[in-house]
């Protein structure tokens, strides 16, 4: 009886051993951060009075989407004459 109970704690506390290993292991792999890399910009415009960044990207042909991953921090509601907007790049 007792080399029963011994194989026993024995079996158990291998396969604890292996399914911690199993978890820390699975844990650092989807663990792993890539930096977001910043957008580059290849060419720019200047806002002009009246223009929205709907309308800016639909001259260039751009979706809302690009639009948006080339001019990450913009906020559409505060533009103002003279400044640079991305139009062509790379998110």
């Amino acid at each position: 009886m007792a080399t029963s109970k011994a194989a026993t704690f024995y079996s158990l506390a291998v396969l604890l051993a292996l399914l911690l290993t199993i978890s820390l292991t699975e844990g650092r792999l989807t663990l792993v951060v890539r930096k977001a890399s910043s957008p580059i910009c290849k060419t720019v415009y200047g806002v002009k009075s009246g223009d929205t960044c709907f309308a800016v990207a639909q001259v260039f042909h751009l979706t809302a989407f690009e639009f948006s991953a080339i001019n990450p921090n913009l906020d559409c509601d505060k533009l103002f004459v003279g400044q640079w907007l991305c139009i062509t790049g790379d998110a």
